[in-house]
């Protein structure tokens, strides 16, 4: 059979006839790699169309009666949307260390305990090395399957076996190989082969599939963005290696909201979900110095109280500093530019650190009113008022407007005893701050 090599965007799955330095779908630069194919038979180039396959009613398509199976977490259950579903391919991201392994195998060992038979499927591990883990972690199960293999035809024939296994989670999807696809393990054309036969297979069993994925230097889920779009659901596990929490978000999910997230605390015997964290990103946090303000922001459905922690001083620099870790630092600078238009705030001889305490990462706009706070604090030197709580979005003039969330915030706020609240007016006449003057005399006059 003719063959052709045609280059693929590792980013968008863009094709091209010819290598180029730059995507010319998605703009890119150094994300096309080759592929061969089979050429086509036909002298137009085309190949012969496929007999028409006749549209299905689907008010009297039969339903698959499949329901969702419980993990043994109910908060887990909670973030997927009811579960495992039938079928189902879950794709797991997160940096190397970060606990995805971890929190696999304490679900594997949980599905086994209730009498369930998951495989763990591992291209990393030796079946000694997932024994002691699993041990660790008070884990290990007689029902608790494992293989250790690269072969990722092994895992579709586990998939294919006329008694599959409850769950099958592949780890990781970089380390297995597909002898349909050339190229080494970790390839685009390896990624994507490995992905599309486990993800088929999945359907065809209605086995629940479980991918691990790595991430690059930018936090992205390595391999072609293709292979989100392969499958139901895609999680990422997130947070500082060196901090004991752990929060998994949901980025995209067919079968329940993707504004949701799942805290876990780290511990001795491995992930341990925390109940209630509200207040648990606050640490020991001391109301009585400046430059720290408590912000009620809102992760999915969740309102959380986190520290917005800001550092106003002296700059020796040229150009002074402007430092965001956990917040956006375009929007720092923006919130900055604001700060010294609307109150004449001269901010340009200090340099401006700002961060999230716990090392938390947020895009919650909600974030502005509380940053807004602890750098004039920090400016000012004088702190906050002790129990003070902060929400808002600032516009570039000065105004400080409403957010998603507000009657959910300010729930929380009062059932957790925090005052005085600083929030946008949700109306004329209504309890709030209208703008940055308002809040600059209410805190500070």
């Amino acid at each position: 059979m003719k063959t052709r090599q045609r280059y693929v965007c590792a980013e968008c799955g863009g094709i091209s006839p010819s290598w180029r330095g730059q995507c010319p779908r998605c703009g890119k630069w150094n994300t096309l790699s080759a592929q061969t194919v089979a050429a086509s038979s036909s002298k137009g180039g085309f190949a012969s169309p496929s007999p028409a396959v006749p549209p299905a009613s689907l008010a009297d398509h039969p339903d698959e009666g499949g329901v969702a199976a419980p993990t043994g977490l109910a908060d887990l259950d909670r973030v997927l949307g009811g579960g495992l579903a039938p079928g189902g391919a879950i794709l797991l991201g997160g940096e190397p260390g970060i606990g995805k392994s971890t929190l696999l195998l304490q679900l594997a060992g949980r599905l086994a305990a209730s009498g369930r038979s998951p495989v763990y499927f591992s291209g990393e591990e030796s079946l000694s090395q997932l024994k002691s883990r699993a041990a660790r972690l008070k884990c290990l199960h007689p029902g608790l399957l494992a293989v250790s293999s690269t072969d990722a035809s092994q895992a579709v024939a586990l998939l294919s076996d006329p008694n599959p296994p409850s769950l099958l989670i592949a780890d990781s999807v970089q380390t297995l190989h597909s002898p349909a696809a050339e190229g080494a393990s970790g390839s685009v054309g390896q990624v994507r082969a490995v992905s599309s036969e486990l993800v088929e297979a999945a359907k065809r069993s209605g086995t629940p599939l479980i991918l691990v994925g790595h991430v690059t230097k930018d936090g992205q889920i390595a391999g072609p963005k293709l292979m989100e779009h392969m499958v139901d659901t895609v999680l990422y596990l997130e947070g500082e290696r060196r901090h004991v929490f752990r929060i998994l978000r949901v980025l995209k999910n067919r079968f329940g909201p993707t504004d949701e997230l799942l805290v876990f605390e780290m511990r001795e015997k491995g992930l341990a979900v925390v109940a209630d964290p509200s207040t648990f990103f606050l640490g020991e946090r001391d109301a009585a110095l400046s430059g720290s303000a408590v912000v009620m922001a809102v992760e999915g459905q969740r309102p959380l109280a986190v520290e917005v922690q800001a550092l106003a001083a002296h700059s020796y620099l040229g150009i002074p500093r402007r430092t965001a870790l956990g917040v956006d630092q375009g929007r720092l600078h923006l919130l900055l530019a604001v700060l010294e238009k609307r109150l004449g705030v001269h901010l340009g001889q200090s340099d401006i650190y700002a961060k999230l305490g716990g090392g938390l990462s947020m895009r919650d706009p909600g974030l502005d009113l509380g940053l807004a706070a602890a750098i004039l604090s920090s400016f000012h030197d004088r702190p906050l008022p002790a129990g003070a709580v902060f929400w808002g979005e600032v516009d570039l003039g000065g105004r400080i407007r409403p957010v998603s969330g507000h009657d959910m915030r300010l729930k929380q706020a009062k059932r957790l005893g925090y005052g005085p609240l600083f929030f946008p007016r949700p109306g004329k006449g209504a309890q709030g701050v209208s703008d940055l003057t308002a809040l600059h005399a209410a805190l500070f006059s």
